[in-house]
């Protein structure tokens, strides 16, 4: 099994970013969790990230796999087209947020993305990613 892990806007930048919210811990270090956990998993990542809308677009139209974990970051709370992308795949995908997008503003509290997902998990930093690592394996 291959699972397409997709970071979307500004999560380049974890480590740096709003620590407070997001933590000090880098997108290298996801990675190599991710990785570490996928590799005991039995499990193939491709991990890509992208500030570009359609870049992410065209990951999901173009690399092989079976699953996607995408934390769409800001893009989650308008981007019908990545959505709509998402749904396209007819790929099994989970959401996840690093943050607790519903205890932040208001306007993050809309996740159009989400209607494209089987599930979200948000608010547990990487152990998020984590969760839907194991749960798209067992599926």
């Amino acid at each position: 099994m291959k699972v397409l892990v997709l970071n979307g806007p500004n999560l380049g930048t974890l480590g740096r970013r709003e620590p407070e919210v997001y933590g000090t811990k880098t997108l290298a270090d996801l990675e190599k969790v991710l990785n570490n956990r996928a590799r005991e998993l039995g499990v193939e990542l491709g991990f890509r990230q992208s500030n570009h809308e359609g870049q992410l677009i065209d990951w999901i139209e173009s690399e092989p796999s079976d699953a996607i974990i995408v934390n769409p970051g800001a893009l989650s709370h308008y981007s019908l087209a990545l959505a709509d992308a998402l749904r396209g795949s007819g790929k099994p995908v989970v959401e996840v947020h690093i943050s607790n997008v519903f205890r932040r503003e208001p306007e993050r509290h809309r996740m159009v993305t989400a209607t494209a997902a089987k599930g979200v998990i948000s608010g547990l930093g990487f152990d998020g990613y984590l969760a839907a690592l194991d749960y798209l394996a067992r599926t």
